[in-house]
């Protein structure tokens, strides 16, 4: 067996057996394959695709190429969320603490963003002195002891993927969806979780551009998931325009921590109690989904879930000082509001343009080593849909930099688009793919 037949057998769009797709792995992980040649075998499934056993096969040998989390220690179902990515994302901060309020076991290892979308991780690392970096034994030790732990990615999880993933980002090949599924799939595979439920999201701030192939994506994902042993439910939601009104690390985590006082905005919440209640059934701990989202508001009224995500930033060594007085979180140089020139009604606020103009002023990063500058973003004051006069304030820009306030204040008035005619506020959960 050698890298050419493999390459020769894809390139002539024929299936590839688990021992080829296992040692294309474990050679490319081991660096005994070349990146131009693993360059061409990628190409080849670009643009020929993989059959669903070859792409359970994909996602196997990644997930095993590095080191598997053993979570048996916390005995129970744990159950994993995971989104593929969007703007104004900051469901996770939200949910696991709130499912955790519930009884909800919940040991999330979160990623950093890159390029237009935002990370988990650094959003946590925008509260003072919370640690996304522990041992593994003490990540364990915090759900035994309190229900929750969020971390960054530390272990060796699925280094194939890794290597991979930067690779189809430098030869454009990142828009295939047996490649994204097992690029996801692997991770949450090798991460220990007993289920999962996916936030798959659809529109211009998303991967996955239209519900078709957000259809295909879900699908082959929880196909995986079947084959895996991993029951996996998707939940397909809209990302046309940012989630919530906070785009930026530390804004979003005063949006968050605003919603688990009861300030919820309506698509943010939408999206987090349907999740959350999947997230509670898979758990076994509520077959009826419309209880467990009654479960969910009852937590936020009574304040449990508010002290279990401050419960998470304690015992992570942040500062509750700033959760409890979030205003005291730290500030942008500048803070300046963004008037509207017309009136009439929001008619489209791009997910994507909004998120590359929040990378732009220094909240998302172009390269891993980029840093982060997390107290700047957009926060929107008006949403789709929404009625706007001459002179409303559209957005607030939090800036460190004059000249990029500047550039960001009239670049958002063109992102911004109105109209004359009222608007139709687009559905926010727009399907629901079950793998039972």
């Amino acid at each position: 067996m050698n890298i050419i037949d493999i390459i020769e057998k894809k390139r002539d769009k024929m299936e590839l057996s688990k021992e080829e797709i296992e040692y294309f792995i474990n050679k490319y992980t081991n660096d005994e394959i070349k990146d131009y040649q693993a360059s061409a075998l990628v190409m080849a499934i670009f643009l020929n695709g993989m059959t669903e056993k070859e792409t359970t096969d994909l996602t196997l040998a990644m997930a095993n190429s590095g080191e598997v989390l053993d979570l048996s220690a916390l005995n129970g179902i744990i159950v994993d969320k995971h989104s593929t990515g969007g703007v104004g994302d900051k469901v996770s901060i939200i949910l696991l603490p709130l499912v955790s309020s519930l009884g909800v076991k919940v040991a999330k290892m979160s990623g950093r963003g890159l390029g237009f979308t935002g990370g988990t991780v650094d959003k946590l690392q925008s509260i003072p002195g919370y640690k996304t970096e522990i041992e593994m034994e003490q990540f364990i030790k915090n759900v035994e002891q309190i229900g929750i732990s969020m971390i960054s990615q530390t272990l060796n999880l699925a280094p194939a993927d890794k290597k991979l993933y930067a690779l189809r980002d430098s030869i454009s090949c990142v828009e295939s969806i047996p490649l994204i599924a097992s690029s996801i799939m692997s991770k949450k595979i090798a991460s220990g979780a007993d289920k999962i439920v996916l936030d798959v999201t659809v529109g211009k701030g998303a991967f996955m551009q239209d519900i078709e192939n957000a259809r295909k994506l879900a699908d082959m994902m929880i196909k995986i998931g079947r084959l895996a042993n991993k029951q996996t439910t998707c939940i397909l939601t809209n990302m046309n325009e940012p989630l919530g009104y906070s785009i930026g690390n530390s804004l979003e985590i005063i949006e968050a921590v605003q919603f688990l006082k009861g300030n919820m905005s309506e698509d943010l919440k939408q999206v987090v109690l349907k999740l959350g209640s999947y997230m509670i059934k898979l758990a076994g701990l509520g077959n009826n989904l419309e209880e467990n989202e009654n479960k969910m508001i009852e937590n936020i009224k009574n304040g449990k879930a508010y002290e279990k995500f401050k419960q998470l930033v304690e015992k992570q060594g942040g500062n509750i000082a700033y959760i409890d007085k979030i205003e005291n979180m730290r500030k942008a140089n500048f803070i300046e509001p963004v008037y509207s020139i017309n009136r009439g009604y929001i008619q489209e606020i791009d997910s994507k343009e909004i998120g590359k103009l929040a990378s732009y002023l220094g909240a998302g990063r172009e390269t891993k080593e980029d840093k982060i500058e997390h107290e700047v973003g957009i926060v929107l004051n008006k949403k789709v849909a929404d009625k706007v006069e001459v002179n409303d304030i559209l957005a607030y820009i939090h800036a460190n930099s004059e000249e990029k306030l500047n550039c960001a204040k009239k670049r958002l008035l063109e992102i911004i688009k109105t109209s004359l005619e009222p608007i139709q506020k687009e559905q926010i959960i727009l399907e629901i793919i079950n793998g039972d």
